[in-house]
């Protein structure tokens, strides 16, 4: 006998107070399934909305556009990886939106297997109940004719000395008519007490099975239950470390990265010259014309020179 049975009884044979207990922790049981299975829906619906603007944000959204060299090889590959990682989280949507279907093929699978016993236990009690009123009015009954029977003998007793012979005949007649209707519902009630007797067993061998089964599949709920919350924490610990794969690819890239190789590449492809421009001097005005020719300052045409004349050297040396 489970457990179940063992601690959800009761001494009113018409109560299904602990029966009603056991179906009212199972229907618990089964919204609580339902509930993680909404709640898995609804990470299914933020997971792909967020790979999905990862995915719209690694292919629109400019990011070092005009970098060169390492570095861009770089950020081409985190622009990858981002999208790669915005696709794994919409492969994880996927995932959860199975893990939810799964759960809800259980759920509808128990409540399947469950109604089959209710059914058979509500019409039981039902049956039972039913019984159980005839007995009891046939109990009524019984009884009241018991009373009615001791009321004819006590009539009979006591005016046994004080009546006519044909008012005696008449107290005989009715103790014998109670008699006979005691008789009858003596051997009704007793047929009613047997019939319950059945029913009350029949109902118990019942109530034993349907515990037995409701404590099974409570613990195969249970079981479920936990197994699918602890796939559900292996899965997102899964697209940690994928996603994580992912940024060490990043990594690797930007180990790559060459800061001198970046320069120099730059220099090379976008170089103008090596030649500085001279310096600016200080240039005084008045100087820069007196060094200026006269042709250069006028050009205006001049006389021709006059004709020099020779002097003697000594004339000179006087």
């Amino acid at each position: 006998v489970g457990l179940l049975f063992l601690c959800f009884q009761s001494t009113d044979l018409t109560s299904t107070v602990g029966y009603d207990s056991i179906i009212q922790h199972l229907n618990d049981g089964r919204k609580n399934c339902k509930e993680f299975e909404d709640f898995l829906k609804e990470r299914a619906i933020i997971e792909e909305k967020y790979g999905k603007e990862l995915i719209n944000l690694s292919k629109k959204k400019p990011c070092g556009q005009t970098e060169l060299n390492t570095l861009k090889r770089s950020l081409d590959v985190f622009k990858q990886q981002i999208d790669n990682v915005g696709q794994g989280h919409i492969q994880l949507a996927q995932t959860l939106r199975e893990e939810a279907k799964k759960m809800e093929d259980f759920r509808e699978k128990q409540k399947l297997h469950r109604k089959k016993i209710e059914l058979i236990m509500e019409a039981i009690h039902k049956n039972r109940n039913l019984q159980y009123k005839k007995t009891m009015e046939a109990k009524r009954l019984y009884e009241q004719r018991c009373r009615d029977k001791d009321e004819a003998e006590q009539a009979v007793h006591r005016n046994a000395s004080l009546v006519t012979q044909k008012q005696q005949e008449k107290l005989f007649l009715k103790l014998a008519q109670t008699k006979s209707a005691l008789e009858d519902t003596d051997r009704s009630y007793q047929q009613s007490v047997t019939t319950m007797e059945k029913i009350r067993e029949e109902w118990q061998n019942e109530h034993i099975k349907a515990c037995e089964f409701f404590e099974t599949q409570e613990c195969e709920r249970i079981n479920y239950f936990r197994n699918a919350l602890w796939l559900h924490v292996n899965q997102l610990s899964l697209g940690c470390v994928q996603n994580d794969e992912k940024y060490e690819e990043i990594r690797k890239s930007l180990e790559m990265c060459s800061i001198e190789k970046d320069v120099d590449f730059f220099v090379n492809l976008r170089k103008t010259g090596s030649l500085a421009p001279a310096p600016v001097v200080y240039e005084n005005y008045y100087n820069a014309q007196r060094n200026v020719t006269p042709a250069a300052r006028s050009p205006m045409m001049l006389p021709p020179p006059k004709q020099a004349y020779s002097v003697p050297f000594s004339l000179l040396e006087a």
